[in-house]
């Protein structure tokens, strides 16, 4: 009985504003959009939407697009009320140790960890691929032992992927105010390049790619292919490309009047990332016949090249190297601030939790820097893709039904937002049933790679968390 009543004591609010309270608040409305759109419009848009749809829709990829910003939209809606009402470092983790719990906060924040640090690592690797393919036409090319994971094809380490994890924690120290002014300038010119693709694209389009749009289902070495199956198979897929939005919540501390801004920040971002995904998507499969992006690394750049588009392919390939930074940045800001919260309500070391001379989280930032580098620079790429979208579903779901206990308590004991949820009671139940569908669409593989991180996750609560959390000297 002791031990459940441990496991679900709540952290008063009170305690939470008074510890951020150190945080320098500078983050505008622009910045949290474009901290959300160079997260979520990053890796992902240059190379899903050919991989998907050589592999499941066919043509209609694009449908799994809007079925996937649905579901991220209701939750997004979860999250700005969230946000609102609680705008503290850590984001979910904070707030569900609010609403539910120590324990749940925990698990869901260790659950959104996993996202932030494989995050980092996929999209480093990403953008190592990207960079090398683009400068060996050149003739500059790395050892086969720097170029690569530890055990692929001769590889080391990945000394691009190390390098970028290492510029983009080098700008994140130097205070998010900064990173974010280099976040918004590399932001609008990857949407730049985003739209130069299409409207080029547009010129190269062949209705006869279009047809069948929903390709006849069929099952296939790499699943459902085609019909609704496929484009469910494509929904759990492509959900990856709508989790940056959870990075602007981890900020939410620095913001500057978060009721505004973290909700015009958090849908905002979603619905731009949304219409830039769609016709990207929409272009792509009509410049050229979908089965030929198949095992293609950068599908954008292949449509361009095979429509005589060559010179293009190289900027918007150019561009999108700096996307991928973009994201890195988003990442190491998000990550660094949730570990910061675990530090400090003393689930992890609570140095993890202390500020340096300039009130920023140093030790957390660093931390996670160096552990994404040791995951980027010697573990395959295919390997990361697994826990990306596992264990951030697992957070969205926590976040979805904790509204329900949020409710209850808006202008008592926490804050009442200016943004509230819509349809409540039902947009919450709806937004944790297609997270839960999603989730149940992945790969098995996933599921227990997730499981085993749970695992972990619990026994580090049970042996060092539980005892030394801040709420034993409350």
């Amino acid at each position: 009985m002791k031990l459940w009543q441990t496991m679900n004591r709540k952290e008063d609010p009170n305690i939470y504003q008074e510890k951020d309270g150190h945080l320098v608040r500078t983050l505008k409305v622009r910045d949290f959009l474009a901290l959300g759109v160079g997260t979520i419009v990053s890796t992902s848009i240059f190379t899903l939407p050919g991989e998907v749809a050589a592999l499941h829709t066919g043509p209609a990829v694009a449908i799994s697009c809007v079925i996937a910003s649905i579901v991220a939209g209701l939750v997004a809606f979860a999250y700005a009320e969230m946000a609102a009402a609680m705008p503290f470092a850590g984001s979910v983790y904070s707030w569900i140790n609010v609403v539910f719990g120590e324990f749940w906060g925990w698990i869901s924040g260790w659950a959104l960890l996993a996202e932030y640090l494989i995050g980092m690592a996929f999209v480093s690797s990403g953008l190592s691929a990207n960079l090398r393919a683009l400068i060996a036409p050149l003739g500059w090319k790395l050892p086969a032992a720097l170029a690569n994971p530890l055990g692929v094809n001769g590889g080391v380490v990945d000394l691009v992927a190390l390098i970028a994890i290492m510029l983009a924690a080098i700008l994140v120290s130097f205070g998010v105010s900064k990173a974010s002014r280099v976040e918004n300038v590399l932001v609008v010119v990857k949407v730049l390049a985003i739209v130069l693709f299409v409207v080029v694209g547009l010129t190269a389009i062949k209705a006869a790619n279009f047809v069948p749009f929903i390709p006849h289902y069929r099952a296939t070495a790499h699943g459902p292919f085609g019909g609704w199956q496929g484009i469910y198979a494509g929904v759990s897929m492509i959900y990856i490309s709508f989790l940056g939005f959870d990075t602007i919540a981890s900020n939410s501390a620095e913001a500057i009047n978060p009721q505004k801004t973290m909700p015009h920040g958090i849908i905002g971002s979603l619905l731009i990332a949304v219409v830039l995904f769609v016709a990207v998507s929409l272009v792509l499969v009509g410049m050229v016949p979908y089965h030929q992006y198949l095992n293609s690394a950068e599908p954008v750049g292949y449509a361009l090249r095979q429509t005589g588009h060559g010179g293009v392919a190289i900027i918007v390939q150019s561009v999108a190297v700096l996307g991928m930074f973009t994201a890195l940045i988003g990442l190491c800001m998000a990550s660094s601030r949730l570990v910061y919260s675990f530090g400090r309500d003393g689930m992890l070391p609570k140095k993890l939790g202390k500020l340096n001379q300039d009130r920023r989280p140093a030790t957390a930032l660093w931390t996670v820097a160096i552990i994404s580098i040791i995951i980027s620079a010697f573990i395959p790429f295919a390997f990361l893709t697994q826990l990306v979208s596992a264990g951030t579903l697992i957070a969205f779901m926590f976040v979805s039904i904790g509204i329900y206990r949020l409710r209850p308590r808006e202008g008592h004991d926490i804050a009442d937002p200016a943004f509230k949820m819509p349809l409540y009671p039902v947009l919450p139940f709806l937004a944790f049933l297609g997270s839960f569908a999603v989730f149940l669409g992945l790969d098995n593989q996933a599921k227990e790679y997730m499981l085993v991180w749970t695992i972990v996750g619990i026994i580090i609560y049970y042996l060092y968390g539980m005892h030394h959390s801040a709420m034993n000297k409350q």
